[in-house]
């Protein structure tokens, strides 16, 4: 499999939502097993998300040691080293940029906020239910628990390197491509289901103004705008933002999150925003907030006419040190004013 065909494959896995295939997945972590040298677990049991599954494994007493070094570290380390000999440094570094390096950055941001988010809900099901935080490196620590997990599906970056490669992480494959994440024990491996929706913007971050962003079948869920975090809360009062309730916000971040959902055109009409300066790429206005830095956008209408024959206007923001509109549009095409010029407008 070429490196654009492995890589395809892959980000597909890594954003793919519905119901797990469990006998497939199942097939694939006694593979994993086999392939360590390890017997099968005694049991396969199945969690909705990643916060039940380690729930779940806070009472199995009988599960046994981790054994995700021997599964997915070392066999993993063993193919890496096994590739970069048979590449050679450089052909390591351009078969890494071409499969997963491309997927790396966007699966590692959203494991690592699969995690902060499951630890928080855990420990306040832990404080709720005794009264007390529960003690850091205790049996039944959270964070050590999700050390212990493999990322399946959100492993994919690896798994796009190596595919193709040799056998050794046929089994790790089979349970990304088929589940979500997994935990190897001794005695029992316990799956999760995979997420029921991901929504990401053109960037690819965790993006939704009317729901969860990330959200699995139990109801475990992630809320973002902009790859921000915010909380379903903030998200349901969206809909009824005013000019007001923006400048009553004292998150910085948050209310930033305000002024794009609610559009910079409505708050400056409705803020007494300052007309700074006009030239022929546009109008560049200012809002001083308390707080927080100035608000300044351009004003600019596209040329290009929509189909109706009407021109369409955009608010640009810019940054608070803007003090022309050409600089403040060419600063979006990351260039100097004096070097803005283009030859048609679009």
């Amino acid at each position: 499999m070429n490196s654009t065909t492995a890589r395809d494959k892959w980000r597909a896995v890594a954003a793919a939502t519905g119901p797990a295939d469990r006998a497939a997945a199942e097939a694939g972590v006694r593979l994993a097993y086999r392939t360590a040298g390890l017997g099968e677990p005694e049991r396969v049991l199945w969690a909705a998300s990643p916060l039940a599954a380690v729930a779940l494994l806070d009472g199995l007493a009988d599960r046994g040691r981790p054994v995700r070094e021997e599964v997915r570290t070392r066999p993993w380390a063993e193919e890496r080293r096994r590739l970069h000999d048979a590449l050679g440094p450089a052909g390591w570094a351009a078969h890494w940029q071409s499969t997963g390096a491309v997927l790396w950055d966007l699966n590692r941001a959203l494991a690592d906020r699969i995690r902060a988010a499951v630890t928080e809900a855990h420990e306040k099901t832990y404080e709720k239910a005794h009264g007390r935080a529960e003690t850091d490196g205790g049996p039944g620590d959270v964070r050590l628990v999700l050390l212990d997990a493999v990322l399946g599906q959100h492993d994919a970056a690896w798994l796009a390197a190596f595919d193709g490669h040799g056998e050794r992480l046929a089994g790790l494959a089979a349970v990304a491509a088929h589940a979500g994440w997994w935990w190897p024990y001794e005695n029992v491996a316990v799956v999760c289901e995979r997420p029921v929706e991901l929504h990401r913007d053109e960037a690819g971050r965790l993006d939704r103004g009317d729901g969860p962003a990330l959200a699995y079948p139990d109801g475990f869920a992630l809320h973002a705008w902009r790859g921000m975090t915010v909380s379903a809360a903030f998200l349901a009062g969206l809909a009824d933002l005013t000019p007001e309730r923006i400048r009553a916000e004292e998150n910085a971040e948050l209310r930033r999150v305000m002024l794009e959902h609610h559009g910079y055109d409505r708050y400056l009409a409705a803020s007494g925003a300052r007309h700074e300066h006009r030239d022929e790429t546009g109008v560049l206005w200012r809002i001083e907030l308390a707080d927080d830095e100035d608000v300044v956008t351009v004003e600019v209408v596209n040329s290009t006419p929509e189909p109706d024959g009407t021109h369409r206007t955009y608010w640009l923001r810019v940054p608070p040190t803007t003090r022309t509109a050409r600089e403040g549009v060419a600063w979006t095409f990351g260039l100097r004013p004096e070097a803005y010029g283009p030859l048609v407008q679009t």
